[in-house]
């Protein structure tokens, strides 16, 4: 185990433009805005905070998190619906994972409902804007602690 406990919080494709794409949707903080939240949520561990419009560099970084870290939140924004590779490298994981997203897809377009992520998930938190990374972040350290994996 490191000294500082490591989490990667890993987010899709179009969260660069967070705070200008459908702001009523998915609100007017930045991704930095979200940085900061997740980095604030917990102090103690040593945040890596990642984005990435495609999905085969997504894929690389979930396996990165295999030995690299105690825990994973992931937003994979739309391949959370289509990304059977996402799926199956988020299998590999023995980390806690939750999954989050800033509007609750299930109230959204049909499409949305379905999440390949949520099948891996120990926790999805959906529907609070920015501050459900603040609730992602503290579940995925309490689930690392909880496996005495931090």
């Amino acid at each position: 185990m490191p000294e500082t406990p490591v989490l990667f919080v890993l987010n899709g494709p179009n969260l660069n433009l967070l705070g200008e794409r459908e702001p009523e949707i998915y609100g007017r903080e930045t991704l930095e805005d979200v940085r900061g939240i997740c980095e604030r949520a917990a102090p103690d561990w040593r945040v890596d905070f990642r984005q990435t419009n495609h999905e085969g560099v997504l894929v690389d970084w979930v396996q990165e998190a295999r030995i690299a870290a105690q825990a994973l939140v992931i937003n994979p924004a739309a391949y959370t619906h289509t990304s059977i590779a996402l799926l199956d490298a988020l299998k590999t994981l023995s980390i806690p994972v939750v999954e989050c997203h800033l509007s609750d897809p299930a109230a959204r377009e049909a499409f949305r409902h379905h999440s390949y992520v949520a099948l891996v998930a120990a926790k999805t938190v959906a529907g609070h804007g920015a501050r459900g990374y603040e609730l992602a972040v503290r579940a995925a350290v309490e689930l690392a602690q909880e496996r005495g994996l931090a």
